[in-house]
């Protein structure tokens, strides 16, 4: 039979996974992307500002996990990558083939690591909130 346990333990290496994933997305816009779709200057600097203060937001909330862990960071969490997984389609970038793969993946990777780790501290209460990472 196969055991979950391993998933039911909120470990420090999830929140270390979250920074990193912030790093990434704050580089996302300067990653190879395909040259035939250019997007505007000024549509581009937008493009830019969401995705670095989602991937600024995505680490300081990881990192906030990671010192003093509260529900509500993981739920802010699914809202942010459900919201880059949203942006090329709300700020017109879903012909640029790979920033759209780029942000949708990392998006769904920031979604499924937040469920994560919101389904494994859901019966937790706030005492053993508080012992997270020591």
């Amino acid at each position: 039979m196969w055991d979950f346990g391993f998933f039911r333990t909120h470990r420090t290496w999830e929140d270390w996974g979250g920074m990193l994933l912030g790093v990434l997305i704050v580089l996302s816009p300067w990653f190879p992307a395909e040259t035939g779709h250019e997007v505007v200057d000024a549509e581009r600097s937008l493009v830019i500002l969401n995705t670095v203060t989602i991937g600024l937001l995505v680490f300081g909330l990881a990192q906030l996990e990671y010192v003093a862990l509260q529900r509500w960071e993981e739920v802010a969490a699914i809202v942010l990558g459900l919201w880059l997984i949203a942006s090329p389609y709300i700020f017109g970038y879903s012909s640029d083939g790979l920033l759209r793969f780029y942000h949708s993946s990392f998006g769904g990777l920031v979604v499924l690591l937040a469920a994560l780790q919101l389904w494994q501290d859901w019966d937790l209460n706030d005492q053993d909130l508080l012992k997270h990472g020591q």
